[in-house]
C-alpha cells in the first residue's frame, strides 16, 4: 500500500458562535473568532489517498483527476465564500476547522473510491499554528 497527497488552497470567512449564547459568552468561548463582523483565513488543504500502485500506469491515482475532484467537490464550494452562510455541506454546523475537515471528508470520500483508492486523511491548515487532521470514522 502507498499513500499520496495533493495540496490545494482556498480563502474563506467564518464566525464561531452559538446563537443561544450572548455576545459575551461567545467571546468567552470562541475569542476573536466570534467577531460578529466575521473573519477569514488562507487555508491549506491536504488530501491523502491510499491504495495499490496500478501496474499499467505506475500511479496510485492520476493526480490530475484527484485535483479535479478536490476542486469540484470542495474548493469551488469554499473558496472566497462565507463558510457559515454559503457552503452547503456546512449548513447547520458550527464552522470550526474540525467540522470543516469532517465535512470535506464526507464530500470527497465517495469520489475517491471512484478512483479505485481509499481516502486516508484530510488535513486542513487554518493558520501557521493550527491545523486539523481527520482520518474518517464516526462523527
Amino acid at each position: 500500500m502507498i499513500h499520496i497527497t495533493r495540496r490545494e488552497r482556498f480563502n474563506a470567512a467564518h464566525r464561531l458562535f452559538r446563537e443561544e449564547f450572548t455576545d459575551e459568552q461567545n467571546l468567552e468561548v470562541f475569542g476573536k473568532c466570534s467577531n460578529p463582523k466575521w473573519h477569514g483565513h488562507n487555508y491549506e488543504l491536504f488530501v491523502t489517498v491510499k491504495g495499490d500502485i496500478d501496474e499499467k500506469t505506475g500511479f496510485l491515482v492520476n493526480l490530475k483527476k484527484l485535483s479535479r475532484i478536490i476542486r469540484e467537490q470542495v474548493i469551488e464550494k469554499l473558496d472566497h465564500k462565507n463558510i457559515n452562510l454559503e457552503v452547503d455541506f456546512m449548513q447547520g454546523k458550527l464552522a470550526s476547522t474540525e467540522n470543516l475537515a469532517v465535512g470535506i471528508w464526507n464530500e470527497l470520500e465517495p469520489h475517491i473510491q471512484g478512483l479505485n483508492a481509499d481516502l486516508h486523511c484530510v488535513k486542513v491548515i487554518e493558520s501557521e499554528n493550527n491545523y486539523v487532521e481527520y482520518y474518517g470514522g464516526n462523527e
